[in-house]
């Protein structure tokens, strides 16, 4: 058994939601839309909005959360410095692949129209060969649509050679799902190392790394690397979880004019924002202590 999360999951929904503060920007779309502006505004920082759920298997439920991808696309089309992240299992994934994918099509064509980016998110092993297919069949037809990759998972540097026919933004990450060691590396020092490597690799095949990582270490590895590579300034970008705290270095990082990109979620209910918290918590249980000291501090 997993004891941090068997010890997060007995955590009441009350303290969650304490501890989902600094980490969602709150519940409904108004109150993600209002924290992006905030910070670009204040910061310089981009976003990419998450609308927080998963697991949609009732027909109804998908073609709601459709809709409101809409509005949020036309809530986000005159800010630039916005992009969106979905789910398939938000989309119909449970009713069918075709399914599923024509409700991404239908986002990303949207979104296409307002010179929206869509990122269509990897969730855990059993959904990245379909994801994979639905993005690449998407992708075919669209330029503003992207697809994470998990350095925890020994396939991903055949996944990246296979995305090789037509570049593209790739989310390149650790990847919170805990995964079996028959298909993934379980040492959290290798998953880093991993993921280096494979920045190197989605930019030798031409593609547009996002790096997503709160590892400052990590980070300056990366920045001397790319530094040295002499790649343009927009050629890649970094990404980190709101409420994380690296506000020095998100900072730096828009000083030398790259692309700081903020991972900002928000809850149309806040059962799905404690879904959310309690995952992270048991990947990261250090968020407990940053919340805590937090409100020591206040």
């Amino acid at each position: 058994m997993d004891i941090k999360k068997a010890a997060v999951d007995l955590m009441p929904g009350f303290l969650v939601r304490t501890f989902a503060a600094p980490y969602v920007a709150g519940k409904g779309l108004e109150s993600g839309v209002r924290r992006a502006e905030q910070l670009q505004r204040e910061l310089g920082l981009h976003s990419t909005v998450d609308l927080l759920g998963e697991e949609v298997f009732r027909r109804e439920d998908v073609e709601a959360t459709v809709q409101l991808y809409f509005r949020m696309i036309a809530a986000q089309k005159d800010m630039p410095y916005t992009s969106i992240s979905l789910k398939p299992t938000q989309l119909g994934i449970h009713e069918s692949e075709a399914y599923c994918r024509e409700n991404i099509r239908k986002i990303v064509a949207q979104a296409a129209a307002h010179n929206l980016h869509i990122t269509v998110d990897m969730e855990d092993r059993h959904f990245t060969d379909v994801t994979l297919r639905m993005f690449k069949a998407v992708r075919a037809e669209f330029d503003n649509v992207g697809i994470v990759l998990q350095s925890r998972l020994f396939r991903t540097p055949a996944d990246i050679q296979d995305l090789n026919d037509r570049p593209c933004k790739v989310r390149i990450c650790i990847g919170i799902y805990t995964e079996p060691a028959e298909v993934a590396h379980t040492d959290k020092s290798v998953m880093k190392e991993k993921l280096f490597e494979q920045v190197g690799q989605l930019l030798d095949l031409g593609h547009y790394p996002e790096i997503a990582t709160h590892d400052e270490a990590l980070i300056r590895r990366c920045m001397a690397y790319l530094d040295q590579r002499g790649c343009g300034r927009r050629a890649y970008e970094y990404q980190m979880l709101l409420g994380v705290p690296r506000t020095a270095l998100q900072k730096e990082i828009v000083a030398r004019g790259e692309v700081m990109r903020i991972y900002l979620p928000f809850a149309e209910e806040w059962k799905y924002a404690i879904h959310y918290v309690k995952r992270r918590l048991a990947g990261n249980p250090m968020m407990a202590a940053y919340v805590l000291g937090n409100l020591f501090r206040s």
